[in-house]
């Protein structure tokens, strides 16, 4: 499920050149994610493991991650469960 929506969010992604002549990567729904590099193969190649890295981090910090693809990775409440 996390592989669907690492790539189901770059699917997502925008690409803009920086003044420098590198290219800067966003996905937008996915707010403080951003990835660059030298031209836009060298940048998306370099996207799904920053991803992940941000992915982790927001689980870590319990934020509220965007539902991509109708994939939702935020924890869901429990069931109430009668034990046996």
């Amino acid at each position: 499920m996390i592989t669907a929506y690492i790539r189901a969010a770059m699917e997502l992604a925008e690409f803009e050149k920086m003044e420098n002549g590198r290219f800067f990567a966003t996905v937008p729904p996915c707010q403080g994610f951003w990835a660059e590099g030298a031209t836009i193969e060298d940048c998306k190649a370099e996207m799904p493991e920053i991803f992940e890295s941000w992915l982790l981090v927001g689980l870590q910090h319990h934020h509220k991650l965007p539902v991509i693809a109708g994939i939702d990775l935020n924890p869901q409440p429990a069931l109430n469960a009668e034990a046996y």
